[in-house]
């Protein structure tokens, strides 16, 4: 992903990009990189983005939300030994059904993806609350130990 992403700001003219790597050994060329931004730094840094580029983790996906800034999540993958398992697939998928998040299964499509969103401004903000219906079915789950998908009282 990111060898992709320096590759693709290389071709647009992007000196603006910074990454958080993590371990990777890939040196990039044309954006700068971090191996570790701490959480209140990377709140700060995606508040400033335009756009977010994630794996698929909840944190990153969550503050993109609630920053009301449009993501590319590309999921790790364990075939790449990415990963120790796949569950970044599921949430990848999952994801693929809200409108302010783009998913990239490929190069291909991150590549595509970059180029159609790279000018679009923010989306709408996550809100920081629960909804209520979320709140129900999980007080129903913890009190009867079951998924209750009927309308909540008084809705």
């Amino acid at each position: 992903m990111i060898r992709t992403i320096d590759e693709w700001a290389c071709a647009n003219g992007r000196t603006d990009i910074v990454a958080q790597t993590g371990p990777s050994n890939y040196r990039s060329k044309h954006i700068r990189t971090e191996r570790f931004i701490d959480a209140t730094e990377f709140r700060q840094r995606v508040e400033a983005a335009s756009l977010v580029i994630s794996h698929a983790g909840m944190g990153s996906i969550i503050t993109a939300l609630e920053l009301g800034k449009r993501i590319i999540v590309m999921p790790r993958r364990a075939s790449f030994g990415e990963h120790r398992n796949d569950h970044q697939l599921a949430t990848a998928k999952r994801f693929a059904e809200h409108s302010a998040i783009t998913v990239a299964f490929t190069e291909q499509e991150l590549l595509e993806a970059l180029d159609r969103l790279q000018d679009q401004n923010e989306t709408k903000r996550l809100g920081t609350q629960a909804s209520p219906h979320l709140i129900f079915t999980v007080q129903t789950f913890i009190e009867t130990g079951q998924i209750c998908f009927a309308k909540m009282p008084g809705s």
